[in-house]
């Protein structure tokens, strides 16, 4: 999965957890998605990185959608009042 693939499953993952989490949410659309994307690049890269995956597998695909959760949910929780 090249950069390109990392960033969409990023902005998907931001955009479905937009729409799951209910109620009065203190960051925008934009910002959900960025996050997203983050999250799924810092997981992607830094598992190559780290030798827990190659290019291509399946887990850099799994990878990339926890991290961008996580990061999601570190975010929206650190935010709140």
């Amino acid at each position: 999965m090249g950069i390109l693939g990392t960033i969409l499953i990023g902005l998907l993952v931001g955009v479905i957890a937009r729409f799951l989490k209910s109620g009065h949410q203190p960051m925008g659309w934009i910002m959900t998605i960025l996050l997203g994307i983050g999250g799924s690049l810092l997981a992607t890269y830094g598992g190559q990185a780290l030798g827990i995956y190659r290019m291509g597998q399946t887990a850099g695909f799994i990878g990339a959608v926890v991290g961008a959760i996580i990061i999601l949910v570190v975010f929206d929780y650190l935010k709140k009042p």
